[in-house]
C-alpha cells in the first residue's frame, strides 16, 4: 500500500521547488505587497472618512478586493507553473529518461501537477494572516472565507490540469504557455462577454428581463470564475443572473460540475498522451 501511494516524481519536484530561494523570495514579496495593500487601504479609508475607525462594510470591501487579487494571482501564476511541466523535460531531453523508470504515466502527471498545486496552496496559506485582519473589524464570516478557499482550490486544479494537458500534447513550452493563457482568457473574460451579449440582445428584443430560458447564456455565466466570485461575495448577484437568464440553477453547482469534469478530462488526456510515441510491446 505504501509503495502504491509513494510518488518519487512528486517528492523530487517538491524538494526542488521548496528548496529554491526564488520560490520563497516570491512568497516574501507577495506577502509584502498584500500587507502594503491592507494597511494602506485601512489608512486611506480612515483618513478619508475622518471617523478614525474601520467599519464592517469597509472591512468587507477590503475582503472582496483581496479575494479578487488572489483570483488574479491563481489565473496568472498557475499556467506558468504547469504549462512547462512536461514540455520543459522534453526540451532538456530528460523526458525519455523519466519515461524509462518504473513510474506510471499517472504518477508522473500527478507528481508534476501536485507539486505546482502545493506551491500555490502554500502561497494562499501564507496569506491567511493578512486575510485575518478582516475578522478584527467584522463584515466577513469564517464560512464565507472557507467557501472562497474551496473555490480557489477547484480553480487551481482545473487551471493546472489544462496547463499539464497542453504541456503534454505540445512540444514547445512557450506555445504551451500561450495556449494555456489563451484558455484562461476565454474562461475568465470571453465567457462573461458572451453572457452579457446574449442577455443584452434579449433585453433589447423584449425590452425587459428574460421571459424565456436562456441556457447558453446561463452556461457561460456558470463557467466564468469572475461571475462566480461576484456570486460568492455578493448574494444579490444570484437573483440578477437568474432573472436575466430565467434559469433557477445554482451557479456554484454548475461551476463545480464543469470544472471537476474538466480537471478529470485534462488529466486523462495528459496521461494518455504522455507515452503516445512509444511502442507498446505485449
Amino acid at each position: 500500500m505504501k509503495q502504491a501511494l509513494s510518488n518519487p516524481v512528486l517528492i523530487k519536484e517538491i524538494k526542488l521547488r521548496f528548496r529554491s530561494l526564488k520560490s520563497f523570495t516570491g512568497i516574501l514579496f507577495y506577502l509584502i505587497a498584500m500587507s502594503i495593500f491592507v494597511f494602506g487601504f485601512i489608512l486611506l479609508t480612515t483618513s478619508f472618512t475622518g471617523t478614525g475607525y474601520f467599519r464592517p462594510e469597509e472591512s468587507f470591501f477590503m475582503f472582496v478586493m483581496l479575494t479578487y487579487i488572489q483570483l488574479g494571482l491563481i489565473l496568472f501564476i498557475t499556467p506558468g507553473l504547469t504549462a512547462g511541466a512536461i514540455s520543459s523535460e522534453r526540451e532538456k531531453q530528460t523526458l525519455n529518461i523519466l519515461l524509462t523508470t518504473s513510474q506510471t504515466s499517472f504518477q508522473i502527471i500527478m507528481g508534476k501537477l501536485s507539486s505546482s498545486i502545493a506551491f500555490l496552496l502554500l502561497l494562499l496559506v501564507a496569506g491567511l494572516p493578512v486575510y485575518s485582519f478582516v475578522f478584527l473589524f467584522g463584515g466577513v464570516s469564517p464560512g464565507q472565507l472557507g467557501l472562497i478557499f474551496l473555490f480557489f482550490f477547484l480553480t487551481m486544479l482545473a487551471v493546472g490540469g489544462i496547463g499539464i494537458m497542453y504541456s503534454t500534447i505540445i512540444r514547445k513550452t512557450i506555445v504551451s504557455m500561450i495556449a494555456t493563457y489563451g484558455t484562461m482568457i476565454f474562461l475568465a473574460g470571453v465567457t462573461g462577454f458572451i453572457y452579457l451579449v446574449l442577455t443584452g440582445m434579449n433585453s433589447l428584443a423584449t425590452g425587459a428581463l428574460a421571459t424565456t430560458p436562456q441556457p447558453i447564456a446561463h452556461f457561460f455565466a456558470t463557467i466564468n470564475p469572475v461571475i462566480l466570485m461576484i456570486n460568492l461575495t455578493m448574494s444579490s448577484s444570484t437573483d440578477f443572473i437568474s432573472q436575466t437568464t430565467n434559469i433557477d440553477f445554482p451557479i456554484w453547482a454548475g461551476y463545480a460540475i464543469f470544472y471537476v469534469l474538466l480537471t478529470v478530462l485534462t488529466i486523462f488526456i495528459a496521461v494518455k498522451k504522455l507515452r503516445v510515441n512509444m511502442k507498446k510491446y505485449k
